[in-house]
């Protein structure tokens, strides 16, 4: 089986007009309150659209209830109808409901003076056990070049070089599409050549996420970069971002694009390809060629070396076996970085 997500479009504009105003009320302050505490936009509209699902549900199911006074009923009742009406996964369960419960927290410690008596009484109700739904797509080389030269066949140079920069340098969705042109010029080339450094790219986290510079092992990369840049030319697309929005080059390549981009990565591979996968295919390349655990950690700006065992896609075995061979004990030679 591979990764499959169950979409759901229930949140309609005509719905959402019919929801309780308190109810919606304070889900506006609880979003103000996620800007004073600098928290990206991204994650905002994720509080919004996962907060707007439990309105809808109170809204047909609850007799549009008041949140503050919903009840360890009322949260089982939406639980269930989540599991089993709504069809979603238990970590999808999980999510919704965290959701739920951060907005009890601003409610409980910001908004005391209004709800005195108010207690977060989401986590009182037992979540489901988080079984993994998704099939983990693990990718061998073969298959990723193979989806490579198959795009290069369609002149596809723009989607290759995406695919590309996201086996070569590990970056989030996000962070892939904020790029820029200049971020590849050869002054930008360090480690003796072997590494592209970005300027400063905004990436996930607390207070709105972290500044850092990106690295992309360049060999690797050029030919795709070459190839999508002199495309750009002839096609008179002038932006300072590398993965350019169609309808305003001001702006970098949205997130919906990337995605139907990812589909297409599927259907042509036959493999499910959701882009996180090619940070682990990245982190596990750079394993296998002999990069000590704590240079990747520095390469891909993780602030635990934690995050390293997590994406490398090397079993125990494998990874021992790295330092035994002929029955005797064996010293793998260190491999130059520009030569992964």
């Amino acid at each position: 089986m591979g990764r499959k997500t169950k979409m759901n479009s229930i949140t309609s504009t005509e719905l959402l007009a019919q929801i309780n105003p308190e109810n919606e009320s304070l889900l506006r302050d609880f979003l103000d309150y996620l800007r004073s505490v600098q928290r990206s936009e991204q994650t905002i509209q994720g509080y919004e659209n996962d907060i707007h699902i439990a309105w809808v549900w109170c809204l047909q199911n609850n007799n549009n209830k008041f949140f503050v006074d919903w009840t360890k009923r009322n949260v089982v009742a939406y639980q269930n109808w989540l599991m089993h009406c709504n069809e979603n996964s238990p970590a999808r369960v999980r999510r919704l409901k965290a959701a739920l419960s951060s907005l009890s927290n601003f409610i409980e410690s910001v908004l005391d003076d209004e709800y005195p008596q108010f207690r977060n009484i989401i986590h009182k109700v037992e979540s489901p056990v988080n079984q993994p739904v998704r099939e983990k797509t693990v990718w061998e080389e073969e298959e990723l070049n193979q989806l490579l030269k198959t795009l290069m066949g369609k002149q596809e140079y723009e989607k290759a070089c995406f695919l590309a920069l996201g086996m070569y340098s590990g970056r989030r969705k996000a962070e892939l599409c904020r790029f820029k042109v200049s971020d590849f010029d050869s002054s930008r080339l360090v480690c003796d050549g072997a590494l592209y450094k970005s300027a400063p790219i905004k990436t996930k986290g607390r207070g709105g996420g972290k500044m850092i510079p990106c690295y992309t092992l360049a060999k690797r990369f050029q030919p795709y970069l070459n190839q999508w840049m002199q495309q750009r030319e002839q096609l008179g697309i002038k932006s300072e971002w590398l993965f350019p929005n169609p309808k305003d080059r001001t702006q970098c390549i949205s997130i919906s694009t990337v995605n139907s981009w990812a589909a297409t990565f599927t259907r042509l591979s036959g493999k499910q390809a959701y882009l996180h996968s090619l940070r682990h295919y990245f982190a596990t390349s750079l394993a296998r060629a002999g990069i000590p655990d704590g240079v990747i950690q520095s390469i891909v700006a993780w602030d635990s070396s934690d995050m390293v065992k997590l994406y490398k896609d090397i079993d125990a075995e494998e990874e021992i076996g790295m330092y035994f061979k002929n029955g005797d004990i064996f010293i793998p030679e260190k491999k130059d970085i520009g030569k992964i």
